[in-house]
């Protein structure tokens, strides 16, 4: 079996159902990984999110450039890059940039994302 294994600059971007950019790098779609997905999100300057949430996917959100704000849940915070946000399954969620460069994250689904599993909240 060949290695499964993906170069970020060679994949093809695509819109989530939050209105993500997305590259993903692994998951069930083309790689053996079955209960988790891996993927890196951007969202220009001023961008933002549609608020949604995942009735049975958790999520990681780990921010490798860029500043904005995160709505979880009723908390709202700063975030930047370093950051690391714990997102549980059903927990309403929302990314703005607020910075004048891309805001960039990678984002792991366990189970793999879907956009079956994401509800928009329309807040």
């Amino acid at each position: 079996m060949p290695l499964p294994k993906a170069n970020l600059d060679e994949l093809t971007t695509f819109i989530t159902a939050d209105g993500s950019s997305i590259r993903e790098l692994a998951g069930p779609t083309w790689t053996p990984a079955r209960h988790q997905s891996l993927a890196e999100a951007t969202l220009e300057p001023g961008g933002e999110t549609a608020e949604h949430y995942h009735p049975r996917a958790e999520e990681l959100y780990y921010f490798t450039a860029g500043e904005g704000r995160m709505r979880l849940g009723a908390d709202e915070s700063e975030i930047r890059a370093g950051d690391c946000v714990v997102i549980p399954p059903g927990t309403p969620h929302k990314l703005v940039n607020t910075g004048p460069d891309p805001l960039v994250l990678l984002c792991c689904c366990a189970p793999a994302y879907s956009d079956a599993d994401t509800v928009m909240t329309g807040g």
